[in-house]
């Protein structure tokens, strides 16, 4: 793809907040994104998103007051709901290692092996798991503070730093989505105004998801878009040293 293709993408993406009703985006349009959004990069590939396309007009509907009535709920042809799950890290740890096997393989494959079953059997069972008087988080504190005494050592404790971490994965497959329709010729709307213990109620999450945004899709109109793009100056922002 050529650069100016890419930058007619993001030049064109903008958060519209009314859609034309009559106007129907082909489920094919977010299925397509919705695979590209599984491409995004996320941390140690644990994967720990799940994407709730909701197609039920009826949840739909009742989505509308939880998103606090705004236009871009009123007026989708689809919502997605981009939930973290810290609850599958087991699950996806093993599914990382999954075909590892030292049987044949040169002296770097075992070396491999052996990084890869260190690394989702030992690790990740330290940077996800939880328990309820709080062990891992004191272990993670304590490593985190001695390691970090003598080298650089990636800084982790409670579940504010999971959560950290989940969010910024499911919001970067987000933002490949919201690309994706764009490319499409389709336009989105990301919802952070919403009331999550509501929501969370009525789409029966487990307990270990959390919504990360709701993106509602649809075909942009003019009046959806709220005046002119505004953004700061790219020396207000961006420092080199």
């Amino acid at each position: 793809m050529h650069a100016s293709v890419f930058d007619e993408i993001v030049q064109k993406r903008r958060s519209n907040r009314k859609f034309d009703t009559k106007a129907e985006v082909p489920a094919s349009v977010v299925r397509k994104s919705l695979e590209r959004a599984l491409l995004s990069p996320n941390s140690s590939n644990m994967q720990l998103w799940e994407f709730l396309w909701v197609s039920s007009a009826d949840i739909k509907q009742q989505m509308v007051p939880l998103c606090l009535g705004q236009n871009a709920a009123k007026t989708a042809s689809h919502l997605v709901v981009f939930l973290t799950r810290q609850d599958w890290w087991r699950k996806h740890a093993q599914w990382n290692l999954q075909g590892t096997t030292e049987a044949g393989e040169t002296d770097a494959d075992r070396k491999r092996t052996k990084l890869m079953k260190a690394y989702y059997g030992k690790l990740m069972p330290l940077v996800y798991g939880q328990d309820p008087i709080g062990i891992f988080t004191l272990v993670r504190m304590l490593t985190s503070f001695f390691v970090g005494l003598t080298r650089p050592f990636m800084r982790f404790g409670g579940r504010g730093d999971q959560r950290v971490i989940l969010h910024k994965s499911c919001a970067l497959a987000a933002q490949t989505f919201m690309l994706s329709v764009t490319a499409e010729g389709f336009d989105t709307c990301p919802m952070e105004g919403f009331d999550r213990v509501r929501m969370a109620r009525l789409l029966d999450l487990p307990k270990g998801a959390e919504i990360c945004m709701v993106v509602a899709v649809g075909k942009g109109t003019d009046a959806g878009i709220y005046g002119e793009r505004k953004r700061l100056a790219y020396e207000d922002v961006v420092r080199m040293i």
